[in-house]
């Protein structure tokens, strides 16, 4: 079984690799189709929110707003996924490598969603940008909140985070936290769910874990694709597999891509892991 745009590769099961320099995998080669340095844009009053937007030459032919991961932690910053957006600009997506507050900082529960909503909805005002595909692309924790914002427009969700102005067509999780109750169970990124929530996942009553954890908001109304390395130690590929059933299993959109590697490989942008990502991006573009 596989996607529109995955050629021979297989969904469920890879044969991906290889890590190498990220640094060096960023550098724009002779000829490369983005069109300038990118353009900062703010989203409020803190430092930490901004985001940069990489416009490809031509036309693009659509948004990818690029959430960086590390558990939700003020230590880990849009470096990260500068990259994955200047790659993405090069095959012809516009990037928004999107920062927010976190952890130690201001962020956590809910000021992080509160940005990652925010900063998503200042695309409405960027011009020149044809907003009728937009796909959030995460990385760990930013799987979980590129999940997390694709939800946003569900009936019953939160009216902290509504109304929607720019809505999301379609979500790629990169090794993604997408089951906050295993996680903080598990005890990941030595206490990360409690520390972004600032409390036991238990304190939280019902409502609250099914306004933030994203295999309690199935089924999305949008397409869900994971991509997950086998040999992933700080997130385990469980995560994605327990979401994807649960999806499957409502008949909602989702699939999994296994990959080689441990947890960074999939935003290695000279890795097999990463070609793959951006096949399944072409297979989620609406316009062509």
């Amino acid at each position: 079984m596989g996607w529109p745009g995955l050629g021979r590769r297989t969904v469920l099961l890879g044969g991906l690799g290889g890590l190498g320099a990220l640094a060096a995998c960023a550098s724009e080669p002779e000829g490369g189709s983005v069109a300038m340095e990118p353009e900062r844009y703010r989203y409020g009053d803190h430092t930490a929110q901004w985001a940069d937007l990489y416009r490809p030459r031509g036309t693009a032919r659509g948004v990818v707003v690029v959430i960086h991961g590390g558990f939700w932690k003020a230590q880990y910053e849009a470096d990260l996924g500068a990259p994955l957006a200047t790659d993405l600009a090069r095959e012809g997506w516009a990037a928004w490598n999107l920062e927010y507050r976190r952890v130690g900082e201001g962020g956590g529960y809910p000021t992080t969603l509160d940005d990652v909503a925010t900063g998503i909805d200042r695309l409405a005002e960027v011009p020149d940008l044809d907003l009728t595909t937009v796909v959030t692309l995460g990385h760990s924790a930013g799987g979980h909140l590129a999940t997390w914002a694709a939800g946003r427009s569900r009936p019953g969700q939160a009216m902290r985070w509504r109304p929607v102005r720019v809505p999301v067509t379609a979500v790629v999780s990169q090794a993604g936290v997408l089951d906050l109750g295993a996680a903080a169970r598990a005890g990941l990124g030595s206490g990360a769910v409690e520390a972004f929530l600032d409390r036991t996942w238990a304190a939280l009553d019902d409502t609250e874990q099914a306004a933030l954890d994203p295999i309690q908001q199935i089924p999305l109304d949008v397409p869900v694709r994971c991509v997950h390395g086998t040999a992933d130690t700080d997130v385990p590929i469980s995560q994605s597999e327990a979401y994807v059933a649960a999806a499957r299993a409502v008949d909602a959109d989702a699939g999994l891509v296994t990959v080689e590697g441990d947890h960074y490989v999939v935003i290695d942008v000279g890795s097999d892991a990463w070609a793959t990502t951006l096949e399944i991006l072409d297979s989620l573009s609406v316009v062509k």
